[in-house]
């Protein structure tokens, strides 16, 4: 994601426009607090589609948001976030100010054919380029970048980045272990825009007063 990243950033994409990720788990949690919004707060959303929501704001350089759609389910019925239950399927659109607009969906207990389906491609008018799980693995991914019908790998399985991740955060506590304040401001951004997907998958007053009791 950081050759994605960066390629993106130097324009190879082009124009860029559209974006589409999916974060879909075969299982759910097991604990019984997640599905009580009292107490978790909320559903897949706020478990897999964050790291949807940051990673594809994190591309862009975090642009602004500029308008959300978004529907939210609980056992295959449409979710009134007033209520007590949370949601295991949720879907949304962000369109942002850079003339990017994204589709994103994430779910629990899903009949995916696999442990996992995780997948972010992105298209501009140059170029377009995909990452995702290899075999439902939640921990090897193939990266890709394409041009018409051809296709160059930028990464595949075995690729350490967890371990790389996991030295690149202990190095920059030992270099400065004050917070990075830019960054923080990003943390704060994406839970900003995972409210307003919530809002907007159930925009009643009685449910943006539930949303906003549960954030508080």
């Amino acid at each position: 994601m950081d050759e994605i990243r960066r390629r993106i950033q130097a324009g190879e994409l082009g124009r860029a426009f559209a974006g589409r990720l999916v974060f879909h788990n075969a299982y759910g949690p097991d604990k019984a607090w997640f599905y009580d919004r009292d107490l978790a707060g909320g559903g897949c959303l706020m478990d897999l589609g964050v790291h949807l929501v940051d990673l594809a704001l994190w591309l862009f350089d975090f642009p602004r948001v500029e308008q959300i759609t978004s529907r939210c389910f609980a056992a295959a019925e449409r979710l009134s976030l007033s209520s007590n239950a949370v949601e295991d399927y949720a879907l949304a659109q962000l369109d942002l100010a850079n003339g990017v607009s994204l589709e994103l969906a994430c779910s629990w207990n899903l009949s995916a054919g696999c442990d996992a389906e995780i997948e972010a491609s992105f298209f501009g008018d140059r170029a377009g380029a995909r990452w995702r799980n290899v075999n439902g693995s939640f921990f090897d991914f193939n990266a890709e970048w394409h041009q018409g019908t051809e296709r160059e790998t930028l990464g595949s399985p075995p690729d350490d980045w967890g371990g790389r991740a996991a030295l690149a955060w202990a190095e920059q506590l030992i270099a400065n272990p004050a917070h990075d304040r830019a960054r923080a401001a990003h943390y704060i951004y994406v839970a900003e825009v995972l409210d307003r997907i919530y809002q907007q998958a159930d925009p009643t007053p009685q449910a943006v007063s539930a949303a906003r009791s549960a954030v508080n």
